[in-house]
């Protein structure tokens, strides 16, 4: 049984890793410690558990043998870095910190230590895209030279979002920070290692950080990605677009297309996407520990350190104006 202490309750999603990690039936939530020690006393309440006030008294308990990060992400590098230090596995919600060098310093410390990284990229277990990506990878495609991931939402004219998802000092940013990160490291994933980010970040519900968001990035072998997101689309369709020299294909939804030279004569079709039962990052985390197996490279720490460099980059370019390096 691994025991998990949750660090913090900030992140909307931090409830819903918690209920994972007890519903493992390998796992437990043992202990809750918060930044804000009345929302952390609560939750322990609700969830049946210790409430830690001091996080190195986490570290130093011998029967907690895992950490799940859902802290501020402005909090993520220190967090990190002293729960690897201390030989505790480690789930964190992305993104991973919010500059290279923390980054680059976090990873240096997970792999010294041998414990079990994950991070939460959940739209890799997607059946879809995953038959997407055998497609590309199998050469189905060509040489891919574009594509595209629409994800977004009403979080913000709708007002369900959290208060603090708006502050840009805890946050790191807004929409692109936050739903953003998806199509970023999707991008990463099909097309390789990114080169240079030009960004469009506007703001239109008044609050301190972008609510819409486009990045365009340049990858190293010669294709387009566009990141888009936003919190201010209602009625929107999850989209991902993908073309290379011998094909197509589109994901809508969970629903796929393709055309191709080879198979399809150039004519669209909807082909039965195989049902692939890919563990949930959480889940993957668990099973990694409980049979001391390799990380899953979807959410390994390199992955990782990606996302923080084409996040810095897209952020860069969107205030200055020009294109920036990862």
């Amino acid at each position: 049984m691994v025991n998990v202490a949750m660090i913090s309750g900030w992140h909307v999603h931090a409830k819903g890793y918690a209920r994972e990690i007890n519903d493992n039936g390998n796992a437990r939530v043992c202990a809750v410690w918060d930044e804000d020690e009345k929302r952390g006393r609560e939750w322990a309440e609700e969830l049946g558990c210790a409430f830690i006030k001091r996080y190195d008294d986490v570290l130093k308990n011998p029967e907690i043998d895992a950490v799940a990060i859902v802290s501020p992400t402005n909090k993520h590098a220190q967090l990190l870095l002293k729960a690897a230090k201390a030989g505790k596995h480690i789930f964190t919600e992305k993104v991973l910190t919010l500059d290279n060098e923390d980054a680059q310093k976090v990873a240096k410390a997970v792999k010294k230590s041998g414990i079990h990284f994950t991070i939460s990229f959940p739209h890799k277990c997607s059946d879809a895209l995953n038959f997407v990506k055998r497609l590309a990878d199998e050469g189905k495609l060509g040489r891919i030279t574009y594509a595209r991931l629409r994800n977004c939402h009403s979080g913000s004219i709708d007002n369900w979002l959290p208060p603090h998802f708006y502050d840009a000092k805890q946050c790191g940013g807004g929409a692109m920070m936050d739903l953003g990160a998806h199509p970023m490291y999707l991008l990463n994933w099909f097309l390789g290692r990114p080169l240079r980010v030009q960004s469009a970040f506007t703001n239109i519900t008044d609050r301190p950080v972008e609510d819409n968001a486009v990045s365009v990035i340049e990858f190293e072998n010669g294709a387009i990605g566009v990141s888009e997101t936003g919190f201010v689309s209602r009625c929107d369709r999850y989209e991902f677009d993908i073309s290379g020299t011998e094909g197509a294909a589109r994901v809508t939804d969970s629903t796929v297309e393709y055309c191709n030279l080879s198979d399809t004569d150039r004519k669209w079709i909807t082909p039965d996407v195989p049902k692939l039962y890919i563990p949930s990052p959480v889940n993957s985390w668990i099973d990694s520990i409980e049979n001391n197996r390799e990380d899953s490279d979807y959410f390994g720490i390199d992955a990782a350190v990606e996302l923080t460099k084409m996040m810095t980059a897209a952020y860069a370019s969107s205030t200055g104006g020009v294109r920036a390096d990862v």
